[in-house]
């Protein structure tokens, strides 16, 4: 089994990504990073995965894989966008981002609250070998809080064919066609070359 290590402490995503990354790629075992976290100054999603994936490969050693990913809304210019944990400020406090989201939205008739979900997943290898993909999930946002699974914005965003929120699917249905599900799919045929080949 060869190790792969998630730059991430959030044991939410951790599950998530082993339910998501490790059956599409027989013989990899995704772990817990316990290292610091680096400072994500980047200004693309794309930029913050590669940040994080940089340091846990540097930390541990180990080939490492990073997200990131937030909400967009199309009336907002593409925001939260990069600024989705810290929407509501520095205490990266998911309730407080998800109300204040829907009162900036609260005069916005359900046209016009289109939005999605956008994840970069990045691969760093310890020899600095890099890939990155992105994923996208379309869909709106409701005007108001729906069901209790799931984390983050995902009580208030609604897939596009979907009448349930993400947060009211279950997390097995959620894997099959999130921006994240969608990211790493996309990387991973890059990471079963460089370890599973190796």
């Amino acid at each position: 089994m060869t190790q792969i290590v998630l730059a991430s402490h959030n044991q939410k995503k951790l599950a998530e990504l082993r339910r998501v990354l490790e059956p599409l790629v027989p013989g990899i075992e995704v772990v817990s990073y316990d290292g610091p976290e680096p400072v994500e100054d980047g200004l693309s999603f794309e930029a913050n995965a590669l940040i994080k994936a940089r340091a846990a490969a540097k930390h541990t050693g180990l080939p490492a894989v990073a997200d990131d990913s937030g909400i967009s809304v199309d009336v907002l210019g593409g925001c939260p966008g990069i600024f989705s944990a810290r929407w509501s400020g520095p205490e990266r406090d998911d309730t407080k981002n998800l109300e204040l989201l829907l009162w900036q939205l609260s005069d916005i008739a359900e046209p016009n609250r289109a939005a999605r979900f956008v994840c970069a997943a990045a691969l760093v290898m310890p020899d600095g070998e890099e890939v990155c993909e992105l994923g996208n999930w379309a869909g709106d946002i409701l005007t108001e809080r729906a069901g209790t699974d799931g984390f983050g914005y995902d009580p208030i965003f609604r897939p596009a064919g979907e009448s349930r929120s993400a947060a009211e699917m279950r997390p097995e249905e959620k894997d099959l066609v999130s921006h994240r599900n969608r990211a790493f799919t996309a990387l991973a045929p890059a990471i079963a070359k460089r370890l599973i080949s190796e």
